[in-house]
């Protein structure tokens, strides 16, 4: 385990990991390219750049609901910090299965004093909040458009997992999970004030990232004031149900079909125009999460202190000391 920890933390590993990832999410782009040639020449490039920086700024959003809950675990990180570790693991969704940003983000952390089961914690957390509320999103936008209210049938889990985000649930979850694994329990457990925190910047981000797909919208037909809950709930759905396919990168071609359907349907634009928006959509959130991650590591206040001490033996309960 020490060996696998020492390769997996070597800077070749990590440099090689951000090549791989942004190959892999540059190649998503240029695939399509000859596709998305039409596509931009209807939207414009300019209604497509707006829709880009809101993209930014929604990345923004999610990465703080990570930073939120690494926080409540006992770590607090400064942004400049937290946006590396996080923007730049969360490269890894390019990868098949969920598991990768996970792993990049813990190694990362590390160079910072975060133990790396605090920072799994924090990941695997921010999974279950994203979904949730995605759900709550989705429930609260839909069916309001209008629309065939068949596809709600995946609001159902939102109960269970409100019920597993309670305090009490989930420090108890947590407890079992680090017992099973035969880890110390977290010094901190989480407070309602650090979860409902954490939810409240996720479910900011996906009117975000709404806002970016209705901006797109909007330009092929869809009408303005149906359009940006309707844009929301498409996004919100399509990446509760992409996530959980994980054999696609990303949520790859299982987001787009959802958002397809949900776009078109209500509002009588046909199929392979609100396609086209959905193709240009998928170029800009793939081009805003290598913005993002190149801003993080190029930000002075994301790089790790020389004098940073190691955290790979540090106890998960332990004190970690990160940089505030």
């Amino acid at each position: 385990m020490a060996l696998l920890r020492r390769i997996i933390g070597s800077r070749l590993v990590r440099y090689g990991f951000v090549a791989v990832t942004v190959g892999l999410g540059s190649y998503a782009v240029v695939r399509d390219w000859h596709k998305m040639g039409p596509a931009l020449g209807r939207i414009g490039l300019p209604i497509s750049l707006a829709s880009l920086a809101i993209t930014l700024v929604a990345l923004i959003a999610s990465m703080w609901t990570w930073r939120v809950l690494l926080a409540g675990l006992g770590s607090p990180l400064s942004f400049g910090v937290a946006a590396r570790v996080m923007l730049v693991g969360q490269l890894g969704k390019y990868l098949p299965g969920s598991v990768w940003p996970v792993l990049a983000q813990m190694e990362l952390a590390t160079e910072h004093g975060v133990p790396r089961a605090r920072t799994a914690t924090a990941s695997l957390l921010n999974m279950p909040v994203a979904i949730l509320t995605a759900l709550l999103a989705a429930l609260v936008t839909l069916p309001f458009t209008g629309g065939s209210t068949g596809y709600l049938w995946f609001i159902a889990a939102t109960p269970a997992l409100l019920a597993c985000l309670h305090p009490r649930v989930l420090n108890y979850l947590i407890a079992r999970m680090f017992k099973l694994a035969k880890r110390p329990p977290l010094e901190q457990p989480l407070t309602s004030r650090v979860i409902v925190t954490s939810a409240a910047w996720s479910f900011l981000s996906w009117l975000l990232y709404g806002a970016a797909l209705w901006l797109l919208a909007i330009r092929v037909g869809v009408p303005a004031g149906v359009g940006y809950p309707l844009s929301v709930g498409a996004f919100a759905l399509g990446f509760a149900i992409g996530f959980v396919i994980i054999l696609a990168p990303a949520g790859a071609g299982v987001r787009e079909v959802v958002m397809i359907a949900i776009l078109s349907h209500p509002v009588g634009v046909v199929a392979p125009t609100v396609g086209a928006v959905v193709l240009v959509w998928r170029a800009v959130t793939v081009v805003g999460d290598l913005i993002v991650a190149g801003a993080a590591l190029s930000w002075p206040g994301g790089r790790p202190r020389p004098t940073a001490a190691p955290a790979a033996d540090v106890p998960a309960g332990a004190s970690s000391g990160p940089e505030r």
